[in-house]
């Protein structure tokens, strides 16, 4: 009789992360993820690795990270952070990150008004050339 394992394989992981196998694999390089052991088994490759529920939280954890705009290094020092008890620094990095998102929308809503004159300047006349520079100047 097999012996029944739990967990999924590195493709199931990365499917529940919504990556693919190589980003899984460059986050175990870059320590961000643990590599299992194989299991037992035949066959030339041995058994097959399976990650558990706290992997595919982790991976899911990093990804929610990388789209909040944290830096893998970022990261990592957050997940260290989580195993210990420095709250200051946590929320330093925090602060940091909402600074440099305060930054970008500023940035962002720059572009919009940019955007909304040249809409506006193109939409007055259709005759001519738009004033697609100047509409962009502040």
């Amino acid at each position: 009789m097999a012996k029944a394992t739990s967990g999924t394989t590195i493709a199931g992981l990365a499917r529940a992360g919504g990556v693919g196998v190589e980003t899984v694999r460059y986050y175990q390089r870059r320590g961000l993820l643990e590599t299992p052991e194989r299991a037992e088994g035949s066959g030339l490759s041995g058994g097959v690795r399976r990650y558990g529920d706290e992997a595919v939280r982790r991976l899911r954890f990093i990804r929610s990270a990388q789209s909040s705009g944290f830096t893998l290094e970022q990261i990592s020092e957050l997940l260290a952070l989580d195993a210990g008890e420095d709250r200051v620094r946590a929320r330093e990095l925090a602060r940091e990150r909402i600074a440099d998102l305060d930054r970008r929308i500023e940035e962002l809503q720059a572009a919009r008004a940019g955007l909304s004159r040249l809409l506006h300047t193109c939409s007055a006349d259709d005759h001519g050339p738009c004033p697609i520079i100047a509409a962009f100047e502040t």
